[in-house]
Formats: C-alpha cells, sequence, structure tokens
C-alpha cells in the first residue's frame, strides 16, 4: 500500500514577483499619457520693458479711469455706472467725435486706466475687461468697413496693422488696490 505522504502535493503559489513590475509599468504609462488641462488665462501683449527712458508725461484729459471696487461695483472718473454702457462710453472717449475738451486728443493719445480691489470677483473683472476690449474691436471694424469697405478680418495684414496703429489698444492696469468707495 502507498502511503499517503508521497502524493501529498503542496498549495499551489502564484508568482506574483512581476506584479509590482507591471503596476509600475501601468502608472507611467497613464502618467505619461494623461493629458492635464491648464488655465490658459488673459491673452495680453505687453510692450517691451524699457528703464532707459522714463515714461512720457501723459495729460489726463487722455486717461479714461475705470476702477472696480470691492462690492463690484464699477466707477467710471469715481461715478457709479452702469456695465452695459462702458463700451459705448469707451468708444466716445477713444474716438471723441464731437471734439470735446474733457475727452481724448485723439485715438493715439487715448489710455484707459483700468484698476480694480483686491476682494473684486474675477467674474466681474473679466466682464469689465471684456467690454473694454470690444469697444476697440468695434471701432477697427467701423474703421475697416469707412475706410475699406470691409470686415476687418478679410482685409491684409498690412492694412489691419495700419487701422490697429491709427487706433492703438492702450489699456493700463494699475496696481490691486483696497477701494472703500
Amino acid at each position: 500500500m502507498k502511503s499517503s505522504s508521497t502524493n501529498h502535493r503542496g498549495m499551489p503559489e502564484v508568482n506574483a514577483s512581476s506584479m509590482a513590475d507591471i503596476a509600475f509599468l501601468l502608472l507611467v504609462f497613464f502618467l505619461v499619457t494623461t493629458v492635464i488641462e491648464t488655465e490658459k488665462g488673459i491673452g495680453v501683449r505687453l510692450p517691451p520693458f524699457d528703464v532707459s527712458s522714463p515714461p512720457p508725461p501723459v495729460h489726463n484729459r487722455n486717461v479714461f479711469s475705470v476702477k472696480i471696487n470691492y462690492t463690484n461695483q464699477l466707477l467710471i472718473e469715481g461715478e457709479l455706472f452702469p456695465l452695459e454702457k462702458l463700451r459705448q462710453q469707451a468708444k466716445e472717449f477713444i474716438m471723441n467725435p464731437a471734439q470735446r475738451n474733457d475727452l481724448a486728443i485723439s485715438p493715439n493719445n487715448a489710455i484707459i486706466s483700468l484698476q480694480n480691489d483686491r476682494s473684486t470677483n474675477y467674474t466681474t473683472y473679466l466682464s469689465v475687461y471684456n467690454e473694454l476690449k470690444g469697444a476697440y474691436n468695434e471701432l477697427w471694424e467701423e474703421a475697416a468697413q469707412a475706410q475699406f469697405g470691409q470686415p476687418l478680418i478679410q482685409l491684409s495684414r498690412s492694412r489691419q496693422k495700419a487701422i490697429r496703429e491709427r487706433i492703438p489698444l492702450v489699456i493700463s492696469e494699475n496696481d490691486l488696490v483696497d477701494y472703500k468707495d
């Protein structure tokens, strides 16, 4: 008779020595192939920094003061102003069609000064910035139609550049402050 000891097998085992390697390779694969989205922010082209000469003097008449206070209220030249009318007001300031003494001398001299409180909502800031940028876009479009009879986008680069040089986009963003008004 056979003894039961010769018929006795050990417990089956799974070789797990390469499992750590496979897990590591999968981790590396997912890290390499995953696309991480980043915020693009607002695309603003800054002028070159020049410390050799001081900035030229600016007449107060040529500065359109736009401020956003801590309660997200829009202030134009220190007065409360509705956001819906900002674009039209900015266009009038830049172009000064009636040649008023309290508006910019010419589009080349017009400066829009944007300043906001530290606690201003980002949404409010973007709304104001979009209205100001929209004012310039409309002025460029109107100039393209008046001068060339075509939309700005259909003009050659040189003609687009000529219009943008005649009506330059100048939005000066000042340091953040704490407004209590």
